[in-house]
């Protein structure tokens, strides 16, 4: 029993400890922006998803009764984008406290609210509430239980049949991931310490992100970055959106 509790304080100890790490740099990034270029445009992948969703549903999912969960939100531009031109309500969490009061700033009087917390903890969201769930480039900081977890989560506030957008690093045919892999790995096979942040990243194949979604979605489309190449070197990273639906 000792030891079981041992081996929770240490691994809630690490979690306080990555979520300071996480929580310092991107205070610094939203403040000035030292080593990511930020925006307030929407993703050109969640407009792209938008376009996708119209094609095949008109206006069932883009509507004012609609709800959004962003899981990462930044500044909130992509949760604004779909309050914006369809009337979608939001909730967006993020880690950053400067990036929320910059989110709730831009966003007006727009029907989001917006809170700073971790999502690697549970969702304080209710039971089949929400019509989309939003990761862009987020969850690839957790670990893999609390991918696990997020994964279990999103199903569970998402209405039935919701959607989830998930937008993250791709492996395949990315050199410079697999460098990354190479020099400098973390404990966690597929995942490297990340060298501006100094935090252990996951980069996905796309075989173990569908695999990963299996038990509670239905894949509808996965579209993949090129391969960014600048004289033969990688020079780009590459990425994949995954557009699936909860089960049932």
């Amino acid at each position: 029993m000792r030891e079981c509790q041992l081996c929770c304080n240490i691994d809630q100890m690490n979690r306080n400890r990555f979520n300071k790490t996480s929580h310092d740099f991107w205070n610094k990034e939203y403040k000035g922006a030292n080593h990511l270029a930020l925006s307030e445009n929407p993703s050109e992948d969640l407009e792209k998803f938008a376009r996708w969703l119209l094609r095949e549903y008109g206006k069932e999912y883009l509507n004012v009764k609609a709800s959004a969960l962003d899981l990462g939100c930044g500044n909130g531009r992509n949760l604004i984008y779909l309050a914006k031109n369809f009337g979608v309500r939001g909730i967006g969490f993020d880690i950053s406290d400067e990036a929320i009061s910059q989110a709730k700033k831009l966003s007006g009087s727009l029907p989001i609210e917006y809170q700073t917390r971790s999502i690697a903890e549970p969702l304080p969201v209710p039971d089949s509430s929400q019509t989309f769930a939003l990761d862009m480039m987020t969850s690839h900081f957790l670990k893999a239980d609390e991918r696990k977890n997020l994964i279990s989560e999103i199903s569970r506030v998402l209405k039935p049949g919701g959607l989830f957008f998930w937008k993250t690093f791709l492996l395949d045919e990315d050199e410079h991931a697999e460098r990354l892999l190479r020099e400098s790995p973390a404990e966690e096979t597929g995942s490297y310490i990340h060298p501006k942040i100094g935090v252990a990243e996951h980069v996905f194949s796309e075989d173990e992100a569908t695999l990963a979604l299996s038990e509670n979605f239905i894949i509808h489309k996965i579209t993949k970055s090129h391969r960014h190449l600048m004289r033969g070197h990688a020079a780009k990273r590459r990425s994949m959106s995954i557009y699936a639906q909860k089960n049932g």
